[in-house]
């Protein structure tokens, strides 16, 4: 693999690792080369990336590389973050919402538990767009943060209260349910000829 190649993977394995970062041991470990080798490509890169002028740059952090923004590029992401976006939002966040809606307060682990996936980039995309908001901390262990809804949250949908919401169903009919699931992802049986 050559240098340029090497450099745009390690780009693309930091990009993937995100706020985690990515120890010097792990990316030699990927790409199979030597861990000295790491630190002088970061060098290379974070070189290449200030003399383009590009908006991220590379940075360590207890140890992990990871990629970052420019710091004299934030206050561009504030206006950003602070700006009211009606953006559509993604199923994960629409899914996240409407738990926080219907059981607030509730906490990130209950959200979790109900979705069966990590929620933690929902629940920041939810905050940034001011649709939910800390409410407070549940007893016990930890006082893990409960998380409720907004005026904006009303407003962004349209409600006058959250008992405008709609109603959950009673009971779901998991046989209909089965049936249902069947009929849509059965293949149809072919059809006979007869002679």
């Amino acid at each position: 693999m050559d240098r340029e190649h090497l450099l745009a993977v390690i780009e693309g394995l930091l990009f993937v690792a995100g706020n985690e970062g990515l120890e010097a041991k792990l990316i030699a470990d990927v790409l199979e080369i030597k861990t000295a080798a790491v630190p002088q490509l970061i060098e290379e890169m974070k070189k290449k990336f200030k003399e383009q002028n590009r908006g991220i740059q590379v940075v360590e952090i207890a140890g992990s590389y990871q990629l970052t923004t420019r710091p004299e590029h934030a206050p561009y992401f504030e206006k950003l973050a602070h700006s009211p976006s009606h953006a559509t939002l993604s199923q994960a966040v629409l899914e996240t919402l409407a738990i926080i809606a219907y059981k607030q307060p509730v906490t990130r682990a209950e959200i979790e538990e109900v979705r069966g996936v990590k929620s933690e980039k929902a629940i920041n995309t939810l905050l940034n767009k001011s649709l939910i908001k800390e409410v407070g901390r549940k007893e016990g262990p930890g006082r893990a943060i409960l998380y409720g809804t907004t005026k904006e949250f009303l407003d962004y949908f349209g409600l006058n209260s959250l008992d405008d919401l709609p109603d959950l169903p009673e009971e779901i009919d998991m046989d209909q349910v089965k049936k249902e699931a069947n009929f849509l992802f059965s293949t149809p049986e072919p059809e006979t000829q007869e002679g």
